[in-house]
């Protein structure tokens, strides 16, 4: 190989680390939401040794700088620089673990094959997982923020505060994934879910960022809208976020 066709191929992105799984006796395969290229998969020879230079850094929740190479099939990572060392303290505590699992999950989801708002993804995840790794709120919010955030820029935002359907300004008593959120008495299908208030209060600042609003909810409305935010991030998906049944709520 020429080393001019090997420059060529060359580039560099920042990326975070969705997942891994072993590739003979020393690679692995990692998936990465890439900040600039959308996700790929690419593979990381010889860092299941001990000798690895960069094998920590593309643990899964790690985002690093990384210069790979475009292959055939898969590119490969030929060098990592640690930039955001998330995966150490969210591996360090089990909700963490499992709120960004979920997380990881639902990005893989959304970027699988929508790579116009990857870059958004890309951000709105590692924005999640460095909150989630300090700390900053207790792990089911900064999950269910998340989703909702995910979604909303996936094109499937919900509402809070008027009628999904008829646009009729709430507060509103019911609740519908295929509708898009909030609900009338009048647009209200049979069997839709009837929330709290407070609930539907929460999830309202969930998707805005008011932490303050969030922070001060109760655990029976956390709980409550926590089931809201799986049915309907799964509604919109159109398949199961595994990850979600691994989350405990209090």
């Amino acid at each position: 190989m020429s080393k001019q066709s090997f420059t060529t191929r060359t580039y560099r992105d920042d990326a975070v680390v969705l997942r891994t799984h072993k590739l003979g006796e020393a690679d692995r395969i990692i998936t990465l939401l890439t900040h600039h290229h959308g996700q790929l998969r690419a593979v990381a020879r010889g860092v299941r040794r001990t000798s690895s230079k960069f094998g920590a850094r593309l643990e899964p929740f790690m985002v690093a700088d990384l210069q790979l190479v475009k292959g055939r099939s898969l590119d490969i990572v030929t060098q990592a620089v640690a930039k955001g060392s998330y995966g150490d303290s969210i591996a360090k505590n089990y909700d963490r673990y499992v709120v960004a699992a979920a997380m990881a999950e639902t990005a893989e989801r959304l970027t699988d094959v929508d790579g116009e708002t990857s870059s958004l993804q890309y951000q709105l995840l590692v924005g999640a997982l460095a909150s989630l790794s300090r700390g900053a709120h207790a792990p089911e919010l900064i999950l269910d923020s998340y989703l909702l955030r995910a979604v909303s820029i996936a094109g499937w935002a919900p509402s809070f505060d008027v009628c999904a359907r008829c646009g009729e300004p709430g507060p509103h008593d019911a609740f519908n994934a295929s509708l898009g959120g909030a609900v009338c008495h009048e647009c209200r299908p049979p069997g839709s879910p009837a929330p709290a208030r407070q609930t539907m209060y929460l999830l309202a600042c969930l998707l805005s960022g008011d932490w303050a609003g969030a922070d001060a909810s109760e655990l029976a409305h956390r709980r409550e809208g926590a089931g809201l935010v799986a049915g309907y991030v799964q509604w919109h998906l159109e398949r199961t976020v595994r990850s979600l049944r691994l989350v405990e709520r209090v």
